[in-house]
C-alpha cells in the first residue's frame, strides 16, 4: 500500500512499484490520519512518502504491526521512534527506483534495509554488542571488495567469484581477507551482516 499526500510523489511510487512483475499496489492514498481505516487485509508493506509535514509521522501509531518503508528526508529526529512503531526500512526521497523496489521487496520478507544515508543514526538504535568496538575502526572498502561482498552476500563460492570477475582465485581469497579485516569479522555472514548495516550492499 502507497501513502503519499503528494500526488506527484504517489503516482511516481505507484508506477516504481507496478513496474516491478513480483509487486502489487493494493491500495494508494494520500489521507494518513485514516491509515488504520483504509489498510487492506493484504497489505504486506506500507510504503510512506513522507514530506516535510512531520505531523504526517504521527499517523504511524495506528499501522504499527504493518512492516514500513519510509521516503524521508526529515529522518534525524524521526529514527528512533520510527523504529518502534514498525518502519524496517528508511530511504531519502532521492532513492532510485531500484532502491525502492528492492527496499519493499526486503521488507516483505522481514529484512531491515539500512541506507547509507540513515546508517549513522539507525547504528545507534543497535545493541552495543553489534556494534564494532570503537578501539576497532572500520576502514573503507575499496569499490572492488563491495562488489566481491556484494557476491558473496549471494551466495556465491570463491572459484565462482574468481571466473566471474576473471582473476585468480588467490586475489579473491585477498580480498576477502582485506574485507573481513576492514570490517573486524571472522565469516562470510558477519562481513555480508556488517556490510548491510553500513548500507555498502543491499540484501
Amino acid at each position: 500500500m502507497i501513502v503519499a499526500s503528494d500526488r506527484i510523489v504517489r503516482a511516481g511510487l505507484e508506477s516504481i512499484i507496478r513496474a516491478s512483475p513480483d509487486l502489487t499496489v493494493v491500495n494508494a492514498t494520500a489521507n494518513f490520519d485514516t491509515l488504520s481505516v483504509v489498510i487492506e487485509d493484504d497489505c504486506d508493506v506500507l510504503l510512506l512518502g513522507l514530506d516535510d509535514d512531520i505531523s504526517q509521522f504521527l499517523a504511524l501509531n495506528a499501522i504499527a504491526e504493518i512492516p514500513t518503508v519510509l521516503l524521508t528526508d526529515v529522518l534525524s529526529d524521526l529514527s528512533s521512534d520510527a523504529l518502534r512503531l514498525g518502519v524496517r526500512a528508511i530511504l531519502p526521497r532521492s532513492a532510485t527506483p531500484e532502491e525502492i523496489v528492492a527496499t519493499v521487496t526486503a521488507v516483505s520478507t522481514g529484512l531491515v534495509v539500512l541506507h547509507p544515508e540513515t546508517l549513522d543514526v539507525l547504528l545507534s538504535l543497535l545493541p552495543a554488542s553489534s556494534r564494532t568496538s570503537p578501539t576497532s575502526p572500520m576502514q573503507a572498502l575499496t569499490a572492488r571488495e563491495i562488489e566481491v561482498l556484494a557476491m558473496i552476500a549471494e551466495g556465491w563460492s570463491n572459484k565462482a567469484i574468481a571466473r566471474h570477475l576473471h582473476i585468480s582465485e588467490h586475489t579473491v581469497k585477498f580480498h576477502v581477507s582485506s574485507i573481513f579485516t576492514k570490517l573486524n569479522v571472522s565469516s562470510r555472514t558477519e562481513a555480508v551482516t556488517i556490510g548491510a548495516r553500513q548500507g555498502l550492499i543491499m540484501l
